[in-house]
């Protein structure tokens, strides 16, 4: 008896906790679905590990020339390699343009991408690619 008690108690804390670990954050927390924006710039830095992809690129302002950092969040590494992404699909100093992309409600130069368009300096010259964004269908204004 004291084994099926313990059995229990073990798997209901399993399953309580599991689901936390899943739902590490949600993206209407971090971005704000109706404001939106199209960033084009140099790569300067690719991060490929969980739970996200980030791909930071400096985007100059036309108005002012101020060049300024922009941090885009993407899926998963496991959710675009099935899309055909690999860690070097994006390169330093390849030019990208990340359109309809989320800002962060914090006001920092965050987004979250949608797609990303690599220029003719990448791999794959041309090609617009889905981002596997954290941002569900329900969530699209």
């Amino acid at each position: 008896m004291r084994a099926y008690l313990l059995g229990g108690l073990i798997a209901g804390v399993l399953l309580l906790t599991g689901g936390k670990a899943l739902a590490h954050h949600s993206f209407a927390a971090e971005f704000d679905g109706t404001k939106r924006v199209t960033l084009s710039g140099v790569v300067t830095k690719v991060e490929w590990t969980n739970p996200h992809v980030w791909i930071y690129f400096n985007v100059k302002d036309e108005k002012t020339g101020e060049t300024t950092n922009w941090g885009a969040e993407f899926g998963p590494p496991h959710g675009l390699q099935r899309s055909g992404w690999r860690r070097d699909t994006v390169k330093l100093g390849e030019k990208v343009t990340v359109t309809d992309a989320a800002l962060a409600k914090n006001g920092s130069k965050r987004v979250n991408a949608r797609t990303i368009t690599l220029a003719s300096t990448g791999a794959r010259p041309g090609q617009t690619l889905d981002a596997a964004s954290s941002e569900g269908d329900g969530q699209r204004k």
